[in-house]
């Protein structure tokens, strides 16, 4: 009788153990094993993973809650995410791969490396799963379309700004945040052929990659002053670039001396502005892009034509206009 019942609480002992791991969740982290559109036990929403090129930069927060705005209006189920640093190329690329997984309704990318992600970007091709690029483009055609700023006439822009406040001659340096990205090559590209194009006495002495980070940028920035000792400007072409830049001209003392162009519009920029460290600087339309970036692609998941390209708009900023009600609707804390 003993052993009967030794027998019976073994087999309610097992029971209990296969009823618990059929109701654990082995994927962990927010959206692990999450079912996608469509299939059994998901949600009758479109699902829409949005993978941007990081998160350390107000610019992200303020294209996450463009994505997020557009989701709302739109119905649809979104996540948002990216890798810690822009130079993560690699996380990137799994945060692509685990995306395509989950077999989205379409999924909308921001690439760090314009090359790296098109063999996964194919295979979302072969399985039907539009895809919206925005911000920074891909090298290929297999995106519907990119929902981005005009790079290379942006950075023309902060090319003829420059000459204007160095009166049309000396030597100017770049800090781009990498040489990879779409964002990073155009908007290099913009400034550097403006200035060869239109102002033959302004020499541009260097141009380095600090990778979008605000130390590196700094040394890097540090560096090219202690090289050229007479430099009169400094472009710096994203967030991180230009906020080294303001920190380089501020520890070595040559505040007024140097003239600081940056690109995008967070608040570390706006203080240098409002301080006289930075000249001005590009802001972009953040909001608009992740606006753009998730509307697109409920557009191209239904079927819906839109255009190759949907370019969202730039505008020169400085203290003369920086409180108008145009800028200040594209500027972020």
């Amino acid at each position: 009788m003993r052993r009967r019942m030794g027998v019976l609480a073994a087999l309610v002992l097992s029971v209990s153990l296969v009823l618990g791991a059929c109701g654990s969740n082995e994927g962990g982290g927010e959206g692990a094993n999450k079912p996608a559109s469509g299939e059994a036990g998901g949600s009758d929403k479109m699902y829409i993973p949005v993978i941007s090129k990081g998160f350390q930069h107000q610019f992200w927060q303020a294209v996450k809650q463009g994505a997020e705005k557009a989701a709302a209006e739109l119905d649809v189920e979104i996540t948002f995410e990216g890798p810690e640093t822009e130079s993560q190329v690699d996380k990137q690329i799994e945060m692509l791969q685990a995306a395509l997984d989950k077999k989205p309704t379409a999924i909308a990318f921001a690439a760090l490396d314009s090359k790296a992600s098109i063999p996964l970007l194919e295979k979302a091709k072969a399985s039907s799963i539009p895809v919206v690029g925005f911000d920074s483009g891909v090298d290929s055609d297999i995106p519907d379309t990119t929902a981005a700023t005009d790079n290379i006439a942006a950075a023309g822009l902060a090319a003829d700004k420059m000459a204007e406040l160095i009166g049309g001659s000396g030597e100017v340096a770049l800090i781009v945040h990498d040489q990879t990205s779409r964002t990073g090559i155009d908007r290099e590209k913009g400034f550097v052929d403006r200035i060869k194009e239109k102002y033959p006495d302004i020499k541009i002495v260097d141009v380095q990659y600090g990778g979008g980070d605000q130390l590196k940028s700094t040394d890097l920035a540090k560096a090219i002053m202690q090289a050229h000792p007479n430099l009169k400007g400094f472009f710096g072409a994203n967030e991180g670039s230009a906020i080294g830049v303001v920190n380089a001209v501020t520890e070595m003392g040559k505040t007024g001396q140097i003239t600081v162009i940056g690109y995008d519009s967070g608040k570390l920029q706006m203080d240098a502005i409002k301080n006289g460290v930075m000249a001005g600087a590009i802001t972009q339309d953040p909001i608009g892009i992740g606006y753009w970036s998730v509307k697109a692609a409920v557009m191209a998941a239904k079927g819906e034509s839109v255009e190759p390209m949907i370019d969202t708009g730039f505008h020169w900023y400085d203290k003369t206009n920086m409180d108008s009600e145009e800028i200040k609707a594209l500027l972020y804390e």
